[in-house]
């Protein structure tokens, strides 16, 4: 498929807001498509260039994508980001940017979309002295070469925002249609190898190809969630259930086969180089082939840490060593997806179990069943009183559902609500903080699209907002006056007092006295809050 091609599908996605009509515009592209190219266009039309699992990362920020364009349309970079200010739009601004350009411009060799991922994938695998400037150099030669429109999509897959509103969900039921495969055979290959282009392919040559897939060692998938709930609910529901600990850690995926192993975030990056100590302490005493699911705590004479600690650690890449020394952490490990060449995730906890208790001795996580209300209870208090957050409640029956956050797994905590919420802006601060970000907006998730939903600028201490700065410093998009906006990848959990309806946002919605209480560094922004679970807790309150 030529890009110009795929762009003009995107811009009549980014159209359109009926999410059926969305799912047969993306099938039917779909159904062009060679096995080829099913894998790189299905990446790109949900926003990503690389599978989840993949440790490539193209890891250019706006300000190389600026020096690039500029370089292009002969204009200093300052125009560049003078024109994205102006639009608030980085893809549109540097469409307009390019159609200036064109006028002048009369050789261009015409873009194949598998060419453009062959590109990124070699900037992507571009490191060591001068790779900044190699970045440059691919990506003057793919905006050179682009039309005004496939520039708009080019600088949005850059920055891994396409903006048409196309989610997993729609390009999962897309897929089914396209091929005449059952949506629920789609849905359990995605579970199991984490990527929808290569769903897609497979669904190309049918249903039993898409029931062949199973889950693989050091392919990472996504793991599976909580909801908030009650104990007596879930006694009601379930009769005996299973209560462990919550953990105010990181959660962690352990793959071993052999003397090998590696450590998977629950964004599903490779940090095993950052976590020795916990291949120290897991490696001796797993005895089978496995992938585990666990929660890395810090801890200090014993007792846990806040969960900040775990965060230094996961993030650090050079001097792990002194940090190690530093910071002590332990791993809870609480359930396993696979056992000496055996998918587990279609079987039953209390299953799982049982395999989980036979590969390894030690770390694992304590685990009531019980069906009375007051035994559960009892153990929700020697949760806090071990100074963790509270416990998890599960269905003893359950499968493991990969990313699934449905009503199989509850977590039970004291009564403090919280949403977690994607970083889409800033704001300058003043006096003595006027270097850093001041305050931030925040946004929920849609279908796809990030709602702004308030401002927070409470919770932070000075040291804090140093670090955030940080982290933001590399992320600004545009700027107008003292905004910002962001290159949504930062996850914040913030409380709040209550929810009101509000015109000030594009949810609908907004925050009263919002607070900030931590980064979640171990959230991607696809795992936020949805605006439909923002309204179901506005609507449960009024």
């Amino acid at each position: 498929m030529r890009f110009i091609d795929f762009s003009r599908y995107c811009e009549r996605l980014e159209a359109m807001s009926g999410r059926l009509e969305t799912i047969e515009l993306v099938s039917e592209m779909l159904a062009l498509l060679t096995e080829g190219e099913l894998p790189v266009v299905v990446r790109f039309v949900t926003g990503r260039i690389f599978p989840d699992w993949s440790p490539l990362k193209v890891g250019i920020g706006p300000n190389l994508l600026y020096e690039a364009v500029a370089y292009v349309v002969g204009e200093k970079k300052a125009a560049v980001v003078e024109e994205i200010n102006r639009t608030g739009d980085a893809g549109k601004a540097i469409e307009h940017l390019i159609a200036t350009k064109e006028q002048t411009s009369f050789f261009r060799t015409e873009l194949e979309t598998t060419e453009v991922y062959q590109e990124f994938e070699a900037i992507a695998r571009t490191e060591g002295k001068g790779s900044q400037r190699e970045k440059i150099l691919s990506l003057r030669k793919l905006f050179g070469n682009a039309s005004p429109l496939e520039a708009r999509y080019l600088a949005r897959l850059v920055l891994e925002e396409l903006r048409i509103g196309v989610g997993e969900g729609n390009v999962r039921d897309a897929i089914a249609r396209a091929f005449h495969v059952d949506s629920a055979s789609v849905e359990h290959a995605y579970q199991a190898i984490n990527d929808l282009g290569e769903v897609a392919r497979l669904a190309k040559q049918g249903e039993e190809a898409l029931q062949g897939v199973a889950i693989q060692l050091f392919r990472p998938v996504k793991m599976m969630l909580a909801q908030q709930g009650t104990i007596a609910e879930m006694v009601q529901d379930h009769g005996e259930v299973a209560a462990e600990f919550k953990y105010d850690g990181s959660r962690f995926q352990f793959h071993k086969q052999g003397s090998t192993c590696r450590i998977y975030s629950r964004k599903l990056e490779d940090v095993t180089d950052a976590l020795p100590d916990i291949v120290r302490q897991l490696l001796p005493v797993v005895k089978a082939d496995v992938i585990l699911d666990g929660e890395v705590i810090a801890v200090k004479e014993g007792k846990p840490r806040p969960f900040q600690f775990v965060l230094r650690r996961f993030r650090r890449k050079h001097e792990v060593s002194s940090y190690t020394e530093e910071i002590e952490l332990v791993p809870h490990v609480f359930d396993i997806l696979y056992h000496n060449g055996q998918s587990l995730i279609d079987s039953p906890l209390r299953e799982r179990r049982v395999h989980l208790e036979k590969v390894i001795s030690g770390f694992i996580a304590p685990q009531l069943k019980s069906s009375t209300v007051n035994s559960l209870e009892t153990f929700y208090q020697q949760a806090l009183d071990a100074g963790h957050e509270g416990i998890m409640v599960k269905d003893l029956a359950s499968r493991y559902t990969p990313g699934v956050r449905g009503k199989s797994w509850v977590k039970i905590k004291p009564e403090v609500d919280t949403l977690d919420l994607a970083v889409i802006g800033a704001e300058w601060g003043e006096g003595r903080r006027a270097h850093f970000f001041g305050s931030f907006l925040l946004a929920c998730q849609d279908k796809g699209k990030l709602l702004p939903v308030g401002k927070v600028a409470t919770g932070i201490n000075d040291e804090t907002l140093a670090l955030l700065y940080e982290m933001f410093k590399d992320l600004i998009v545009s700027q107008s006056g003292k905004e910002v906006f962001l290159e949504p990848s930062i996850v914040f959990e913030v409380g709040y007092s209550e929810i009101q309806q509000s015109p000030n946002y594009e949810s609908g919605y907004a925050l009263r006295f919002p607070r900030f209480v931590r980064v979640r560094d171990d959230k991607r922004v696809e795992e936020i809050d949805s605006l439909d679970s923002i309204r179901q807790r506005y609507e449960k309150r009024s």
